[in-house]
């Protein structure tokens, strides 16, 4: 892994509600993203953070956390509580498209992308804890994280994937032949094929990453995948998971229970479509925790986070090719 250069911060925008967790950019470069209680926000005019425009577009009365935009305007969310909603952003009507597999509840959806035969592939980080206890599987290390797939026109969901560390961001390669997966437990991105001899295979796409990666956004097809690392590396969770799973299991009951404070770093990675490191930016110490996304607007790196009341704006350094 290349050594990080600095996060430039250039402004902070205060939205009114906690827990940007994942911000995407839509064609007139407005972000959207969703926080705690439900709502679904725009945030327009980022070039002035002092002047940006924060408008309610939806609710969805559970918890949204990752978002894509459909090329027909509407928005596909993946919520925590609800599962799998279609958001009409012209009148903000909620739609279920899922909200069980296989008889079972579908609980905790994490990140969503649409490819473009219509398919929606997403994640579902944990099957044993819900989202208000995430870090309880961080420390049991579950792997009951999973990957699903919603055709178009299908009633129900397909598991594609299961035993998944924390299942989280995902993000299609270039021609759509496979997907990268963050397993943000194991601090590492997978690929699965789609497409190929190797089609509905898993394999690693870039291990040992340098923090925990959480949600995945593609910056248009010839661009990088921006990887947000919602934290360090911590050498102690790596002997916590290699740990017998009593002491994991008690671990986690003490973490869920236990105040939480995220280390003061934001931190993001561009990775190309072979695996390799493009940018590794890194802001320490850091006011604004849990980078939890990226995306680029309007020549900017904008983050969202799940701890944070708003989202930050940083500059954006030149490819180094």
């Amino acid at each position: 892994m290349n050594r990080p250069t600095a996060l430039v911060p250039l402004g902070y925008v205060a939205i009114g509600g906690r827990g940007p967790e994942d911000v995407v950019v839509d064609r007139r470069g407005r972000v959207l993203t969703g926080v705690e209680g439900g709502r679904i926000l725009r945030l327009d005019g980022l070039a002035d953070p002092a002047r940006t425009r924060v408008e309610v577009l939806a609710e969805t009365g559970g918890r949204p956390l990752g978002l894509e935009l459909l090329p027909d305007g509407g928005l596909v969310v993946c919520d925590a509580h609800r599962g799998l909603l279609r958001v009409a952003l012209h009148d903000g009507t909620v739609r279920v498209l899922a909200d069980s597999v296989a008889g079972e509840p579908l609980r905790f959806c994490s990140n969503v992308v649409a490819l473009s035969d219509g398919t929606l592939y997403f994640t579902v980080s944990s099957r044993r804890y819900p989202f208000e206890q995430w870090i309880g599987d961080i420390a049991e290390h579950s792997a009951t994280g999973r990957l699903l797939c919603l055709a178009p026109g299908a009633d129900a969901p397909e598991v594609l994937l299961d035993g998944l560390q924390f299942a989280n961001g995902l993000a299609p390669s270039k021609d759509e032949s496979f997907l990268v997966v963050a397993e943000t437990g194991a601090r590492r991105l997978s690929r699965y094929w789609l497409a190929g001899p190797r089609s509905g295979r898993a394999e690693p796409f870039l291990d040992d990453l340098p923090g925990m990666p959480d949600n995945l956004w593609r910056e248009g097809p010839d661009g990088p995948i921006w990887v947000a690392l919602a934290g360090p590396h911590v050498p102690a969770l790596d002997l916590l998971h290699r740990a017998a799973p009593p002491v994991r299991r008690a671990a986690a009951r003490l973490a869920v229970r236990a105040p939480y404070r995220p280390a003061a770093m934001a931190g993001v990675l561009a990775v190309d479509d072979d695996g390799r490191v493009r940018r590794h930016l890194v802001h320490r110490p850091s006011g604004f925790r849990m980078s939890t996304s990226a995306c680029v607007a309007d020549g900017r790196l904008v983050l969202g986070s799940v701890w944070e009341r708003g989202i930050a704006v940083c500059e954006l350094p030149d490819d180094p090719g």
